[in-house]
């Protein structure tokens, strides 16, 4: 037998992992033979999530639920994962959603929650279970951002794509500071993507209307996006007509870019 067949099963914390992308990433990290850690605020669909991909695969699944918009959710999770000994080689940080409308249709606390889940918690999560990554000379971490973060920002979901860009520069920086360390980063920026995002900001009627070559699958993004960042790539945007929009975008002057994606936004962006 070879010494690689006596070694631990790696094992992955997916936050947000109740639905949607989080879920997919569940799913495909169970059919490569991951054991996992599962958090979002939904414990029931957690646990019935553990219990059918641990059945399914005969991986180790867990579900810790938490509520990352609360600032001490991160270290807790932590905390909870070093008491029973996992050994974290795969993060990926894909908790998120919107707050429609314009910034001051919402009070302060909606925006600092947002702000602790899309920003402060993934970059805690990495500054707390890189080390372990690195002191194993082996690791993964995904940062999901968007398409969003890569063009202008639009109105009407006014923090969205400046926490979708913070993501994919700091996963940047991330990733070169510990790539000769064994420990791959990548920030995944998909488009349109079929899962509960708009149903839960509302704005399902008006993406509805959108040609079916703007959407993506989940698991087609999920599966592409590991494939990414095991092969080392730091920013990977999914799919050929999401890439064809970022290059549009890099190529047009400010002005111009920004009056384009304010007409289009009004496509899939709601009032509040």
């Amino acid at each position: 037998m070879r010494p690689e067949d006596h070694a631990p099963r790696r094992r992955a914390l997916v936050t947000g992992a109740s639905s949607g992308i989080g879920a997919a990433f569940a799913r495909e990290l169970a059919t490569r033979g991951c054991d996992l850690v599962l958090t979002a605020r939904r414990e029931d669909r957690l646990r019935e999530l553990a219990a059918e991909l641990q059945a399914a695969h005969g991986i180790d699944a867990q579900a810790l639920p938490d509520d990352l918009a609360d600032r001490d959710a991160p270290a807790r999770l932590a905390a909870r994962i070093d008491e029973r000994g996992w050994r974290i080689d795969w993060l990926i940080n894909n908790a998120g959603y919107g707050v429609p409308g314009d910034f001051l249709a919402s009070d302060w606390r909606t925006h600092a929650d947002f702000i602790q889940v899309l920003m402060v918690a993934p970059t805690q999560l990495c500054h707390l279970l890189l080390p372990g990554m690195r002191e194993r000379g082996r690791g993964g971490i995904v940062n999901v951002a968007s398409l969003a973060g890569l063009v202008p920002g639009t109105p009407k979901h006014t923090l969205y794509a400046a926490a979708k860009s913070y993501l994919v520069k700091f996963s940047q920086s991330l990733a070169l500071e510990n790539r000769d360390a064994g420990v791959n980063v990548c920030a995944l920026c998909p488009g349109f993507t079929y899962s509960e995002f708009h149903d839960v900001t509302g704005a399902r009627a008006k993406v509805s209307k959108l040609p079916g070559w703007m959407w993506m699958r989940a698991d087609d993004v999920v599966r592409r996006g590991l494939d990414a960042t095991e092969r080392g790539e730091i920013v990977h945007v999914t799919g050929g007509a999401n890439r064809a929009v970022k290059a549009l975008f890099e190529l047009l002057p400010d002005g111009l870019a920004l009056r384009l994606i304010a007409r289009r936004a009004r496509q899939f962006r709601v009032e509040k």
